[in-house]
């Protein structure tokens, strides 16, 4: 056993001045620890990934940072702290109380992963790092390390609570955390939100949450990791990160929160495929004008169609229980599609493409789709379906050519208005049919195969 954590601790000092004295990034710090860190057993001890002050107290008497941040990212920052901490959530601050080196340092970081958003990082809170201790006392002593974020998105949509929030904390604890126990510290936590998304949340950890924004407790930790790692949706070409293969296990843990009952319910077997149609009542923008048409189509193509109009308040399970038992899911872009999340591998996904969000349906949700193995198709609908010719030219570059319109304008006002705001569709019902045809032999296939 000696020898084994001496040669631990050789490799943890090696790679400790190759960080120090070398161009490698943190990132690749972080990966080779994690090499080493896979190899070690947890024996009932919590010992943290560190480069902070244990590692540089046996390495001689220069002490590493005991935060580092890495801050190489478009979309997230992320910081941790490699030793002892005291969270204080008076001031929003986590301190330092293990060994520091001479030099202080304070690190500022909003912990939430879309900082290229300003107008949404505006209203994120800032959490503080001081390489020093605090003034208060410390009340409640943690076994485990912290995991501090904020769900500050825009408030009550589906879409960023899940690519935001959800998805990146199971990314990052899958990363960082999957030898340590963690605590999971939020900010900006909505009471609604906690209560929508209670069950979800206790899937990821068995410790009570902290809720940043409500409590005056001071806590204490053993290490703390600030901020989420995200799936980097403003890349130039987006895809999912090397340590996140495929989402199929994230929807694993869906379906381990939501539908864990569903096995023990016997429903009776389906003669038709089921066909979920998303609708926007009420939404601004891409709105299905002749739902009760399509809906009709679609019937007589062979589907059972249930109309879904997602609200704040529809039940997590309610959604998860009807997407699962589901054999098809068709909608135009927009946050209620991220609920293709809970449909089973291999039935049919179909998003309807308005003019102008070609990228954005992809990187939203084509990516993940076929990621999750689901039968992914798209209907991109022409010109005559958008309402957008009811109130421009046709030979106007917003409409004949969206790729050079946006590569001029960006995403702005001048463009979000126009496609996702103004942009309505009126299916031509023709060509609808024929797409429709092929989901159906797709989603009767899967309905025969998987029940």
């Amino acid at each position: 056993m000696k020898k084994r954590s001496s040669t631990t601790l050789i490799l943890y000092v090696a790679l400790l001045v190759l960080f120090l004295v070398s161009q490698i990034k943190v990132s690749q710090i972080f990966k080779l620890l994690a090499a080493i860190y896979s190899t070690r057993r947890d024996q009932g001890t919590i010992l943290p990934i560190s480069l902070g002050p244990q590692a540089g107290a046996n390495a001689g008497p220069t002490l590493a940072s005991p935060i580092i941040c890495n801050r190489s990212h478009l979309s997230y920052d992320i910081c941790s702290i490699n030793g002892p901490t005291l969270l204080d959530p008076n001031v929003s601050t986590f301190y330092v109380t293990g060994p520091i080196n001479s030099t202080p340092q304070v690190e500022k970081i909003q912990p939430y992963p879309r900082k290229w958003d300003r107008y949404r990082m505006s209203n994120i809170k800032e959490i503080n790092l001081i390489s020093g201790p605090s003034n208060s006392p410390c009340m409640v002593q943690h076994t485990a390390s912290a995991l501090a974020f904020s769900v500050a998105g825009y408030d009550g949509d589906f879409f960023t609570d899940f690519y935001d929030e959800f998805i990146p904390l199971f990314i990052t604890i899958n990363s960082v955390f999957y030898t340590r126990d963690y605590v999971l510290v939020i900010s900006n936590a909505h009471d609604w939100w906690m209560w929508k998304y209670a069950d979800l949340l206790q899937s990821f950890t068995k410790h009570p949450i902290i809720n940043l924004d409500n409590q005056t407790t001071t806590h204490c930790f053993p290490s703390a990791t600030i901020g989420l790692i995200s799936l980097d949706l403003m890349a130039k070409n987006p895809k999912p990160l090397p340590n996140l293969k495929t989402i199929l296990p994230f929807h694993a843990l869906l379906q381990k929160t939501y539908g864990q009952n569903q096995n023990s319910i016997s429903t009776p077997l389906k003669s038709r495929p089921q066909l979920v149609l998303a609708g926007r009542k009420g939404a601004i923008g891409r709105l299905i004008l002749n739902q009760v048409e399509v809906k009709k189509v679609a019937e007589e193509l062979g589907f059972d169609v249930i109309e879904f109009e997602p609200k704040y308040a529809t039940s997590m399970r309610r959604a998860y229980e009807l997407m699962s038992s589901s054999h098809a899911m068709i909608g135009v872009h927009g946050a209620a599609l991220t609920h293709f999340l809970f449909l089973r591998p291999g039935s049919v996904f179909m998003q309807v493409v308005p003019i102008g969000t070609q990228l954005l349906s992809e990187v939203c949700f084509g990516i993940l789709a076929r990621e999750m193995r689901l039968e992914y198709m798209e209907y991109k609908i022409g010109v005559g379906e958008s309402s957008l010719v009811e109130k421009y030219e046709k030979e106007d570059m917003m409409i004949k050519d969206p790729e050079a319109f946006l590569e001029k304008k960006g995403w702005s006002s001048e463009t979000v208005e126009p496609y996702l705001k103004k942009q309505n569709v009126r299916f031509d019902l023709v060509r609808l049919r024929k797409h429709l045809k092929k989901a159906f032999v797709k989603a009767k296939s899967f309905m025969e195969r998987e029940g």
